[in-house]
Order: structure tokens, then C-alpha cells, then sequence
């Protein structure tokens, strides 16, 4: 691919739009806003690394390639030392999702099913359809029907039954490496950080990791136009999350990165003018007296509007599109027919498995594992051994391919 004549035009635009929504954001302390930048930068740096979970892990079987998973590990680890730092400043509160183990299970196998046959996990398939493939828009246009009926139609009662058997410490506190080995958050993550880096070391000095860089590869015209290495770009979405957490704790969210909702409350968004707007923190519920008691059985869903989220997930696309039109990638590809019909089911599944396991690649693996949740654990080596499976029966035909 050519990178594109007018890759200054571009770079302007982006810096221009960065500058200018963080400047208004800060001038009107609608923090929400900050969720523009934050989601542009995060598109941009996923399609630069071309960093899909589901590519990822397909790629070991495929292509015997860890690349891009070792991507999204540096990611983890860079997290951490930034949630870590958080954490000790007391800026947030770190949230450790709980032990909802049936929903991991049935959620992460559906999810490891679908991202194969829709070619992309949630945040793979926006920032590939903002580059014109064909099929990640078809998968991404049915995923929030499939997370809609979860979260609103005929799956919810299940949904809700599955997140009532959940496992918990003796304190009942939310299983996480820290709660069950007593050590510090802080510590692990730099003992996690210390061992990521002397296993970077000892490949490099058995000459495993070491190639040359191409001539102009560090300039800047090369950093906006040509394709990462996947280390580069989990480098720089691992610190960049460091900010989305602090954007979202400051509207209230208390989470970092994720987007399988934000796909979600962009749908509500254009199909229904009667959800509820959430922008902002909200203030403290009242106190609880002997009147209001909690009557048991499923709850009655109400239709939302985070909209952190939705300008995660709509900033994302763009600044995965502006990427691609500076590399030159981004353009319309016509697909066979009966691929892009199995994306529009993969999506579907992609959007059954996510809200039944409440997150994706990005809020439970990279952003669930940064925290440390035992529970996002287990959800992505469900993910991944399904991923696996799906992709020796459906793109390798149940034979494994040869190294040649």
C-alpha cells in the first residue's frame, strides 16, 4: 500500500482534533468530552498495529505467529503500572469485576466462535470497518442486535440468573490476584512489568527479537504511514489507557477501556428517543431505609446512553479511518457473499457472547487482566480455546498447516 499524498493534510486534522476537543473538554469540565480524543488515539493506534484480538490469537494456529499477542500483553503490563500508579495517587478506585464464572464460560465460548466467523472481535471489527472491510461492517452491524437481546429481550432472565451464582474471598470481595494472595496491587504490577522485561531480554540476547528497523521507520512521516510493529502499538494504547481510566472514573464510569456497550448505546441511540442520557457523574443514592427492600427475581431493564462509550466507540472509527488513509489501507473491498454472511452471524454471536460475559478483548481481557480479575482469566482462556477451535475446523479445514 502507497501511504497517502496527503498524509500532512491528515496529521493535521488529527492534531487539530485532539488539541481542540481536550481544550473544550477541560474549558466546560464536561469531562465526557475527553472520551473524543481518547477514542480517536485508540482507534488510530489499533489500526496502526493492525491489533485484533481475534487475529491474534488465530495467527498462532494459522501463521505460528505470537506477534500480536505478545502486542496485547505489553498492553496488560503497561496498564498496570499505569492503573497502578493511579491507584497510589488516589485518583481512582481500581474495579475488579466479580467471579461471574457461568457467565464467562457460555459468554467467552460464544465470543471465541463468533470473532472467527465474523473476522474480527468488537473493537477489530470497528476499526476495520472504518477501513472498508466489507465484512467487519456486516459483523459490526449485527453485534448489537445480539448484545441487545441479552441485555434487553429474550436472553435477559438467563443473563440475569447466570450473574446471580458468583464467586467471592470470605470478605466477600471481588476475586483478583491481589484479594487472594494479599499482595499489593502496586507490586505485583511491577514484579509483572520486572519478569515481562527479562524475558524481553533474554530473547533479545539469543538474537530472537532483534531485526532492523527499515530506513525512516522513526520518523515522523513513518510513524503516521506505515504499519507498527504489534509491540508499538500495545505500547502506546497500554499508556493511553492509563487516560481513559481517568476520563471515564471522571463521568462516573470507574472503568477503563472497553466497547462492546459503547456498540451497544450507539444502537439505543438511533433506535430509541426514550433511554437515559448518562454523562456525568451521578450523585450519591440515598440512603437505605426499612421501606425500600429488595424484592428478589430479574430486574427490569432500562435502556441507557453511556455516552463515554458511545464517543469511544464512534471516535475510535475515525481515528482508525484517518490511520488508514494515512497508510493507504483504507478503502472499500468487495467480499464473496457467503463470507459476508457468515460475518453477519459471527457478529451476532460476537454480540451474545460479549453482554452475556459482559465485556470483550479490550474490557475484559486487556483491561480485565491489567486489573488482575481472576474472573476476566478465565474468560479469555475460554475465548482463546474456542478461538483456536473454530479456527482449525473452519479456516483450516481440521488439518494443521504446515510451516512452509
Amino acid at each position: 500500500m502507497q501511504p497517502s499524498p496527503y498524509w500532512k493534510t491528515y496529521t493535521t486534522f488529527s492534531v487539530g482534533f485532539v488539541l481542540l476537543t481536550t481544550v473544550v473538554s477541560f474549558y466546560t469540565r464536561l469531562w465526557v468530552l475527553t472520551a473524543a480524543p481518547i477514542g480517536f488515539l485508540f482507534g488510530f493506534f489499533l489500526q496502526k498495529g493492525d491489533l485484533c484480538g481475534a487475529s491474534a490469537f488465530s495467527e498462532v494456529l494459522l501463521a505460528r505467529d505470537w506477534r500480536k499477542i505478545q502486542g496485547l500483553w505489553v498492553c496488560i503490563v503497561v496498564s498496570m503500572l499505569g492503573f497502578a500508579l493511579l491507584d497510589v495517587l488516589g485518583l481512582v478506585s481500581l474495579k475488579v469485576k466479580p467471579m461471574l464464572w457461568l457467565n464467562y464460560l457460555f459468554g467467552g465460548l460464544l465470543f471465541g466462535i463468533g470473532m472467527v466467523l465474523a473476522g474480527g472481535c468488537v473493537s477489530g471489527c470497528l476499526y476495520k470497518a472504518a477501513t472498508g472491510n466489507l465484512n467487519s461492517i456486516a459483523a459490526l452491524l449485527a453485534m448489537p442486535f445480539g448484545i441487545s437481546m441479552v441485555e434487553y429481550g429474550p436472553l435477559h432472565g438467563l443473563f440475569h440468573r447466570m450473574k446471580a451464582v458468583v464467586t467471592s474471598t470470605p470478605d466477600g470481595k471481588a476475586l483478583g490476584l491481589p484479594s487472594v494472595t494479599g499482595i499489593p496491587y502496586w507490586l505485583l504490577a511491577l514484579l509483572f512489568f520486572a519478569a515481562t522485561l527479562a524475558v524481553v531480554a533474554v530473547r533479545k540476547g539469543k538474537g530472537r527479537t532483534r531485526s532492523a528497523s527499515s530506513p525512516g521507520a522513526w520518523s515522523m512521516k513513518g510513524l503516521l504511514t506505515r504499519p507498527w510493529k504489534p509491540w508499538k502499538a500495545g505500547l502506546a494504547i497500554g499508556i493511553l489507557g492509563m487516560f481513559a481510566y481517568l476520563s471515564s472514573a471522571a463521568t462516573g464510569r470507574n472503568y477503563p477501556l472497553g466497547v462492546t456497550h459503547g456498540v451497544l448505546f450507539t444502537h439505543v441511540l438511533v433506535t430509541d428517543s426514550d433511554a437515559v442520557q448518562v454523562y456525568k457523574k451521578a450523585p450519591p443514592p440515598p440512603p437505605p431505609t426499612s421501606e425500600h427492600k429488595t424484592k428478589p427475581g430479574p430486574v427490569k431493564p432500562v435502556k441507557k446512553i453511556v455516552w463515554w462509550l458511545v464517543l469511544l466507540v464512534c471516535c475510535e472509527m475515525l481515528g482508525a479511518f484517518v490511520s488508514g488513509r494515512l497508510s493507504g489501507q483504507a478503502r472499500l473491498l468487495p467480499k464473496p457473499p457467503e463470507q459476508t454472511v457468515v460475518a453477519i452471524v459471527g457478529g451476532f454471536l460476537v454480540g451474545v457472547g460479549a453482554a452475556l460475559a459482559t465485556g470483550c478483548v479490550i474490557g475484559n481481557i486487556l483491561s480485565g487482566w491489567a486489573l488482575m480479575s481472576l474472573g476476566m482469566v478465565l474468560f479469555g482462556v475460554v475465548t482463546v480455546l474456542a478461538n483456536w477451535a473454530t479456527t482449525y475446523v473452519y479456516l483450516m479445514g481440521g488439518t494443521l498447516l504446515s510451516r512452509d
